[in-house]
């Protein structure tokens, strides 16, 4: 699937203001461009971005906070391991009490009120 380099840059610019201690979803993302069934899609974005230092890929995690994206990373348990240096508790590869830990970029940035 080839999209334009701009629709993963818009995706970058957000992941980038996830706060730390905090996670959002494929799916908000998604909703936040405009592009409310490309869930699937901000998860190939995160999956190429590995390699770009000020990605924060571990703090995006599907619907319901389970780490789906955690076999992407160098090691399996990377990603919970950074959301555990950041607060975020991790049982069984779902993050806990996560509505608390919840950053939804609609309502959090401005460029979206």
């Amino acid at each position: 699937m080839s999209l334009p380099k701009k629709f993963y840059d818009n995706i970058y610019q957000i992941v980038k203001k996830i706060p730390f201690g905090r996670v959002t979803s494929y799916g908000a993302i998604a909703k936040a461009l405009g592009s409310k069934g490309s869930a699937r899609i901000i998860g190939f974005a995160m999956n190429k971005s590995h390699h770009i230092p000020d990605i924060p890929a571990h703090r995006v995690v599907n619907r319901i906070g389970v780490l789906t994206g955690k076999h992407h990373f160098k090691s399996i348990k990377e990603m919970e391991s950074r959301l555990n240096q950041e607060g975020i508790k991790v049982i069984n590869n779902k993050i806990q009490n996560f509505q608390k830990h919840f950053w939804d970029p609609i309502s959090e940035l401005t460029e979206f009120n």
